[in-house]
């Protein structure tokens, strides 16, 4: 894993509203800030394919604890499990744009399986699928929509450079 952040990876983060400012530290966890989010596109993305509305309901109670914990349920697992594996330390809180971006995933994970239950497959699988695919996007690039849209509304962080760190 990398040791380093390139300005985009660091800006992207704060974007999220990750909170530390040791950039150092923030290289170490990086990668393990997207395992959260690789869980929800993978259980998500399963329960859309199997037009599921078990799976979406019980991911859904996940997503609203993330939206209200600055702590995700699935950091638990880093925190409580890998990081003692890897030597590495506990995982930054979650700020309010990636706390924001959870509680439009749980509003999805809703929305979607009661699509499905009420037999509206083609929109299930189309609100499903955006929810897996804005998910894996994060997950996999560190790019949050939903944490741009909150920035957009509520202000954009200020360049790492111009902060006292």
């Amino acid at each position: 894993m990398s040791q380093t952040l390139t300005p985009r990876q660091t800006r992207l983060l704060d974007i999220q509203g990750i909170d530390t400012s040791n950039v150092q530290q923030l290289a170490r966890l990086a990668p393990w800030l997207r395992l959260a989010f690789g869980l929800c596109a993978l259980l998500g993305g399963l329960g859309t394919v199997l037009a599921s509305p078990a799976i979406l309901l019980s991911l859904a109670p996940v997503a609203a604890l993330a939206a209200a914990s600055p702590v995700h349920p699935f950091d638990l697992i880093y925190n409580y499990g890998i990081r003692h594996l890897t030597g590495t330390g506990p995982l930054p809180r979650r700020g309010a744009p990636s706390r924001f971006g959870c509680g439009v995933g749980a509003v999805f994970l809703l929305v979607t399986a009661w699509l499905f239950s009420a037999g509206q497959m083609v929109l299930g699988y189309v609100l499903g699928g955006m929810l897996t695919v804005v998910a894996l996007l994060v997950s996999t690039t560190d790019v949050c929509l939903p944490s741009i849209i909150y920035r957009s509304i509520f202000g954009w962080p200020r360049a790492r450079d111009a902060r006292l760190e």
